[in-house]
């Protein structure tokens, strides 16, 4: 992220805490911003500027790799003999010598000292006012749907009552990063005044040399949305959060314990907000009162929620393949085949992928969390197959499509009334899954081949009529063989 680019972000978050917060007018921010009132408008309609794209992180120092050696040269340096402990100075030759390290003696000086201090570090009791938060993720164990594997769980505690907000995810990304807060948010319903983060790649891109951070695109959107003043500890310091660590100890010993089994992450979820509830009724540390008592509080001092909720989707731009795939986090989703090789935007949501085109949803997918796997809808390959019925067997997408057996025999008398017209027409009759339902379609297959209707005319016709709640009229001069009678 350049600094310019940066500096505009921050100033929409700035404009917007002027005029929302500080109940300032938009002509007195254009003045004391110096910007124009149209551009002073569009910052306040808007919480990020758009087209803005964050830059690679830099990367890391030279004495980055060679951290782990050091530890463990301390490490080994607390079971020895007191006075044959490394200097900082023998430490430096030995990453030298042995490491080959051509960085300088003051760096790996200054990081021993500060790591030999830890041990005798003295902390100040901290004092926790209403209306702030802390937040972090967790891991645990967990089976869901059947499968045992790694959650990950968004933690928020406010620290003055201890009342908590806890949901589980399949990964640590950024849109779990954002719907955990939009989530929280709405459970406490209310913005907290401030939230304190460690310095988590989703939300800091880069620790400036003067303490700065500079924020990811999609956490300054996030601030400047809901108007929370974020604050972050010292890089390794876990206890300038203490509060939230804690809670993430809490949940997985106590909402965790034993290795918690759901239908679902929407089940799971929905257990997780119920224990969050019932702990208010807990008390916490000293305190005499419970946790929902002084929850009052906490709520009383949150700011409103805003008019619109943000959408906690990570939102990236590709192109469609020629094979109407669009790439997204290591796996391809497929799109309607008339959008082949057009631009789109990708909006990555927990549970699902949503795709646009000219801003029109075209397509949407369950998530999946795999990578290489590719995700299909066998309807977006109908209007092709429709022109290319050869390819009808082997197209990727409609293997193991779950169609009723009814489909089956319809396609097997069609082909054997018609030939290899036949298989058009069933592509025809697939098709109309475009516009009805499978039930109601499947019902119309079944009615078909019970009346000796077999063509997509019939099928089609006995569809509109369960549309239109209406008898079908089929034309008897299509269907001789029909029964004179049927008009069903």
């Amino acid at each position: 992220m350049g600094r310019r680019e940066m500096f505009v972000v921050e100033t929409y978050a700035a404009v917007r805490r002027f005029v929302f917060l500080e109940g300032n007018s938009q002509r007195e921010a254009s003045r004391v911003f110096g910007l124009s009132r149209d551009m002073t408008a569009n910052i306040c309609r808007y919480s990020a500027p758009p087209e803005y794209v964050r830059t690679r992180l830099p990367d890391k120092p030279k004495l980055g790799a060679l951290l782990p050696v050091i530890a463990a040269i301390l490490e080994a340096d607390r079971a020895g003999p007191p006075k044959q402990q490394h200097t900082a100075k023998r430490i430096f030759e030995r990453l030298r010598d042995e490491h080959g390290y051509g960085g300088g003696y003051t760096v790996v000086k200054d990081h021993v000292r500060r790591q030999r201090g830890r041990g005798r570090e003295v902390f100040v009791p901290l004092s926790h006012p209403p209306g702030h938060a802390q937040v972090d993720f967790g891991e645990a164990v967990a089976v869901i749907g059947g499968v045992r594997q790694k959650i990950h769980f968004f933690c928020l505690d406010l620290p003055q009552s201890d009342a908590c907000f806890v949901k589980a995810y399949p990964r640590e990304t950024t849109e779990a990063f954002l719907d955990g807060h939009v989530a929280a948010f709405a459970f406490f319903g209310g913005v907290p005044r401030s939230i304190l983060y460690d310095n988590l790649k989703l939300a800091v891109a880069r620790i400036c040399g003067d303490g700065r951070r500079e924020r990811t695109r999609a956490f300054t959107g996030l601030v400047s949305h809901y108007l929370f003043q974020d604050r972050f500890g010292r890089p390794g310091k876990g206890n300038d959060k203490g509060k939230v660590e804690g809670l993430v100890k809490f949940s997985r010993s106590n909402f965790m314990t034993p290795v918690p089994v759901a239908a679902s992450y929407e089940a799971f979820n929905a257990m997780l907000a119920e224990r969050c509830r019932l702990r208010q009724s807990d008390r916490a540390g000293r305190h005499a009162e419970t946790i929902g008592n002084r929850l009052a509080a906490d709520l009383a001092a949150l700011q409103p929620l805003p008019a619109v909720v943000l959408e906690p989707c990570e939102t990236i731009s590709a192109r469609v393949s020629s094979t109407a795939l669009v790439r997204y986090r290591g796996n391809d989703y497929s799109v309607p085949t008339a959008h082949g090789f057009q631009a789109v935007l990708v909006k990555g949501f927990v549970d699902r992928v949503l795709i646009l085109c000219d801003g029109t949803p075209i397509a949407r997918h369950a998530r999946s969390y795999g990578h290489g796997e590719f995700v299909y809808d066998p309807l977006h390959y109908l209007a092709l197959l429709e022109t290319k019925p050869g390819a009808l067997d082997q197209a990727a997408a409609l293997q193991g499509w779950d169609l009723p057996p009814s489909f089956q025999h319809l396609r097997h008398l069609l082909e054997a009334r018609m030939g290899n017209r036949g298989k058009r027409e069933f592509i025809q009759v697939l098709r109309l899954l475009e516009i009805a339902g499978r039930e109601v379609v499947a019902a119309a297959v079944a009615d078909a081949i019970h009346l000796g209707a077999i063509g997509y005319d019939a099928v089609r016709q006995i569809v509109l009529a369960r549309i239109e709640r209406r008898p079908a009229r089929l034309d008897l001069t299509a269907y001789p063989y029909l029964p004179g009678t049927c008009q069903c």
